[in-house]
């Protein structure tokens, strides 16, 4: 048995010869039928796939179908239409070069703040999972099968189905998950959200993104994160976290972040059956409610992206925790060795 293990109970001596870093009992317990990084991979698992499914629904419903463009063009089209928007871009044209700030501002202080806990693992798979999230983003934009999209005067525009600058916003907020503490993460993840969703709402009113593709970078973002904590918990570097009572901070930005998505959820829902394009003329008055209609649901899906994310990771702490089965100091094979040439007189 090596000299820094503990003794396992009910099982076998662990031998000299396999002796090493304590990453085999880690690898053990999260392979075990049961176990709780077994319940959190496969969880995080089927969210994954979960958002997956949402994004092909997503990519077949407003990319493919001859409705689903129409009604992308008509919320694009109904910004203008929409009084109080045309008059916010107005008085505030310095917010596009403001956003692009946050963004990099935001960027700079999820690497900050992992590089300050020296937490440089999850912080690499922070920034590495929003890379992945950007190039899958720029595949699908490239790749992907999609008539051409013309604007109003007829002229071809690019495809910004899953939008960049969304996936960066929405992976940014998200990836605070796996640098901040545990009992930080909600008022830290959810504030970050709200703000990736106030980005998302400005890109869709300044004409940069349709809606969809604000909804489809909100669901890559989370199959990417889901993907991430179920490798991180095939690994098993996650351990349980201890059950307290939530503090009032926490209530605070939660409820606010669970509010706006039941409320753009609902209300797009509400006002989607009245905002679909037909195949006649379109009405005056149908692109101000499909430019409210996308804004709602935008803001429902980018909250709810970050509640659930939440809600599914709400007992689980991705800080390293302790190495298990090992002593702080060597002990050695015998502390009282024998000497035969010493007597005692």
């Amino acid at each position: 048995m090596a000299p820094f293990d503990r003794p396992r109970t009910g099982g076998s001596p662990r031998s000299v010869a396999t002796a090493g870093d304590t990453w085999w009992y880690a690898a053990v317990a999260a392979e075990a039928a049961g176990s709780f990084s077994a319940r959190i991979r496969i969880r995080m698992r089927r969210a994954c796939l979960a958002a997956v499914l949402l994004l092909t629904v997503a990519y077949a419903g407003l990319v493919l179908t001859a409705t689903g463009r129409r009604w992308g063009d008509a919320a694009l089209a109904g910004r203008l239409a929409d009084p109080a928007v045309a008059q916010f871009l107005r008085e505030h044209p310095s917010l596009r070069g403001l956003g692009t700030l946050s963004l990099v501002l935001g960027v700079l202080l999820l690497a900050g703040i992992g590089a300050l806990r020296k937490r440089y693992a999850l912080t690499g798979a922070a920034l590495g999972t929003v890379a992945a999230a950007l190039v899958a983003a720029e595949l699908l934009q490239r790749y992907a099968p999609r008539p051409h999209l013309v604007d109003a005067s007829g002229a071809a525009v690019p495809s910004g189905f899953p939008g960049s600058v969304p996936v960066l916003a929405a992976g940014t907020a998200l990836g605070f998950l796996l640098v901040v503490p545990h009992r930080l993460r909600t008022p830290v993840v959810g504030l970050a959200s709200l703000w990736a969703v106030a980005l998302g709402a400005y890109g869709i009113a300044s004409g940069r993104h349709r809606p969809g593709d604000v909804i489809a970078a909100d669901l890559l973002v989370l199959a990417a994160f889901a993907a991430a904590a179920a490798l991180l918990a095939r690994k098993g570097k996650i351990r349980p976290a201890a059950r307290r009572r939530m503090p009032p901070q926490r209530l605070l930005v939660s409820v606010p972040l669970v509010l706006v998505a039941v409320a753009g959820l609902a209300a797009g829902a509400y006002l989607l059956g009245s905002s679909l394009p037909g195949t006649g003329p379109v009405p005056a008055d149908l692109p101000r409610l499909a430019h409210r209609c996308g804004q709602a649901l935008a803001a429902g899906t980018g909250a709810a992206v970050a509640a659930v994310l939440l809600g599914l990771l709400r007992r689980v702490d991705l800080d390293p925790g302790p190495a298990p089965y090992r002593l702080a100091n060597p002990v050695p094979e015998d502390p009282f060795p024998e000497e035969p040439d010493h007597e005692i007189s």
